[in-house]
C-alpha cells in the first residue's frame, strides 16, 4: 500500500452526492471527448477509478476502459453501475499495481496524483503508467496548480469553497508540500436541516508543472501538449490547474 489515505465506506456512499457539478454533462463532456481522441481504437487504463465517475462514461463512448482503484469501497459504488465484464477493476495502488496487456492512454484526473504524499511515489505512479503503456501512448494528469500565490506571510489557509452549503479551505506545510484540504459540509436539506455540519480533510502532496514535466522524463516520456482545461483552453500563469499530456516515444 502506498502513503494513499484509503477511502471508507462511508466517505465512498456519499462520494457521488457531493459531485454533482463534476459530473455534469457539462463538466464530463469535453473530459470524455479529450480523453477518448488520446486513446483511439486502443484502451484506457484509469489510474484511481474511484466511482467511474469519467471511466464509466468514457467506456459508454466505445472506448474499453480498465481500473486500478485502492479503495475497495469506491469500487464497489462503482460496480453498482457497470459490470466486471464491461469496466474491469484491479484493487491496487497506482504507483506499483500492474494489469495485462498494453495501452494507449493511460489518466489521472481530479487532482489525483497528490493523494500520493512523497516524491518517490509520484515518480513510481509515472514508471507504473510508462510500463502499461504501447508505443506512442499518452499519459494524462488534471492537476491544480498550487495556489501559494495566494498565501502571503503570515497566512496559514487559503478558502477555495464559501458557498451556502460548503466550506473549504487548504492549510500548507511548504517544507514538505503537504496540503490539507479542510472541508464543512452541511448536514441536513429542508425541514431536516438542523444547522449541523460536517467536518472532513485529506492530505495531498502538490507538485508543479515542472517537477511533474521532470518526472515524466525520468519515467522516459516527453511532454506532448498542457492546457489549462479539458476544452483546450492555453495554460498560462494565471491557471488554476493543467491538463498535461506525455507521451511515450514510439
Amino acid at each position: 500500500m502506498t502513503s494513499s489515505e484509503l477511502w471508507s465506506r462511508e466517505t465512498a456512499d456519499r462520494y457521488d452526492a457531493g459531485e454533482t457539478e463534476t459530473s455534469s454533462p457539462a463538466v464530463l463532456g469535453p473530459t470524455v471527448a479529450f480523453l477518448a481522441e488520446l486513446a483511439g481504437d486502443g484502451r484506457a487504463l484509469e489510474f484511481a477509478i474511484g466511482t467511474g465517475r469519467v471511466g464509466v462514461p468514457l467506456r459508454e463512448s466505445g472506448v474499453p476502459v480498465v481500473g486500478i482503484e485502492l479503495s475497495e469501497h469506491m469500487a464497489a459504488v462503482l460496480r453498482r453501475k457497470v459490470d466486471e465484464d464491461t469496466l474491469p477493476v484491479t484493487i491496487g495502488d497506482m504507483a506499483t499495481t500492474v494489469v495485462p496487456g498494453g495501452f494507449t492512454l493511460v489518466y489521472l484526473v481530479y487532482n489525483t496524483i497528490s493523494n500520493l504524499l512523497t516524491q518517490d511515489e509520484q515518480v513510481e505512479c509515472f514508471r507504473n503508467a510508462a510500463r502499461h503503456l504501447e508505443p506512442g501512448g499518452r499519459f494524462v494528469i488534471e492537476l491544480g496548480v498550487p495556489p501559494l500565490r495566494f498565501l502571503p506571510p503570515g497566512q496559514v489557509a487559503v478558502p477555495f469553497d464559501v458557498s451556502e452549503r460548503h466550506l473549504g479551505f487548504d492549510t500548507f506545510d511548504l517544507v514538505e508540500q503537504i496540503l490539507v484540504s479542510h472541508h464543512f459540509s452541511r448536514e441536513g436539506e429542508g425541514e431536516g436541516d438542523d444547522g449541523r455540519y460536517r467536518r472532513d480533510n485529506s492530505r495531498h502532496r502538490y507538485a508543479w508543472p515542472a517537477e511533474l514535466d521532470l518526472m515524466a522524463r525520468i519515467a522516459g516520456l516527453e511532454l506532448e501538449r498542457r492546457v489549462a482545461d479539458w476544452d483546450g483552453a492555453p495554460f498560462t500563469q494565471d491557471s488554476g490547474k493543467h491538463v498535461s499530456v506525455w507521451r511515450k516515444p514510439a
